[in-house]
């Protein structure tokens, strides 16, 4: 039998993907918004795929702030694009 793969939606397409293809924001429970690569920190998880044109959508409809209920720092926006520009290259 062959082992399930997790799915998550992106939140700027709103396609459904594999876990390991999309980068995890993540609202720790202190409150603070981070990346999380590993997948495994804990707090309210976001995902989104590695594509600043699903990163633009989501900035516009702000899909990140609503999910994890807090407004997302301008920094960590500019953070995902740069770490999205890093995997292209």
């Amino acid at each position: 039998m062959q082992k399930k793969i997790p799915q998550r939606q992106c939140m700027g397409c709103r396609e459904r993907k594999a876990k390991r293809e999309l980068i995890r924001v993540v609202r720790g429970t202190d409150g603070n918004v981070s990346l999380d690569f590993g997948g495994k920190a804990p707090g309210r998880g976001a995902y989104i795929c590695p594509d600043p044109e699903c990163l633009k959508k989501a900035l516009r409809s702000k899909a990140l702030d609503r999910s994890l209920e807090v407004t997302i720092p301008e920094e960590i926006y500019e953070r995902l694009a740069k770490e999205m520009e890093a995997g292209r290259g």
